[in-house]
């Protein structure tokens, strides 16, 4: 049984991955988010030396975790791109506005979204982006894995360099202190990136760019609600 065969599952996964504490405020955040969203002033914060503004939405309460970065980043990202040349990894920006490019997500009914296990999708085109934002931590670990998480995260992140173009780049984001075998093999150094950034949340809507140790330091869910770390990590085109 993995989060997304049952009602019954999901709640367990969430229990787990989440703390009691959350059954009761996600609904209440959720209830109250059209109340909240507006009355929340947006930060700034620094990423590769671009500001962005953080993204505040009802859908996931990006205004609660990671994802109030992750959005605009993903988004700046994307936005470099031709959408017929950009693949997504998990159905996620296009909660957030409209999108034209490819989507795979393996649970995840929606319109124009492929459901697919990465590493089952082999399309005719390679792309000049794969873009996947708080996913990768779900991989082996969420769902149905007879094996580890680590060994289908490291073959699921080799089959999508697999499918970039020669000046290809493969960009995933993910929050620390989730997945132990995602974090072991970043701090181990057999993430195998060619680039690694790091945020690191100092406040409740508050985040600056940090060291792998920051990162890895910053316990999941403590002090604030969820992500309180993230990882974006680069990578090009299989050799």
């Amino acid at each position: 049984m993995n989060l997304y065969s049952t009602k019954v599952a999901r709640i367990v996964w969430f229990i787990k991955r989440f703390g009691v504490r959350e059954v009761a405020l996600k609904p209440l955040r959720l209830i109250l988010a059209d109340w909240i969203i507006p009355r929340l002033s947006p930060t700034q914060f620094q990423f590769r030396g671009q500001s962005y503004d953080t993204f505040f939405a009802k859908y996931n309460m990006t205004w609660v975790g990671e994802r109030m970065v992750e959005v605009p980043i993903g988004r700046a990202i994307v936005a470099q791109y031709a959408p017929d040349r950009v693949l997504e990894i998990g159905n996620v920006l296009s909660h957030y506005g409209p999108t034209q490019h490819a989507i795979v997500d393996k649970y995840e009914k929606a319109p124009n979204v492929i459901n697919s296990d990465i590493l089952s999708y082999n399309p005719k085109n390679h792309f000049d982006l794969i873009i996947s934002i708080s996913t990768f931590e779900h991989i082996g670990f969420d769902d149905d894995n007879e094996g580890s998480s680590g060994a289908k995260i490291a073959s699921a992140i080799r089959h999508c360099r697999s499918l970039l173009t020669k000046t290809g780049r493969l960009i995933i984001t993910f929050p620390t202190g989730y997945n132990p075998e995602l974090d072991s093999a970043v701090q181990n150094g057999l993430f195998g990136a060619e680039r690694l950034d790091f945020m690191i949340r100092t406040a409740a809507r508050e985040w600056k760019e940090g060291s792998s140790n920051d990162a890895m330091n910053a316990p999941y869910r403590s002090r604030f609600p969820y992500g309180n770390s993230l990882v974006v990590a680069e990578f090009g085109p299989a050799q």
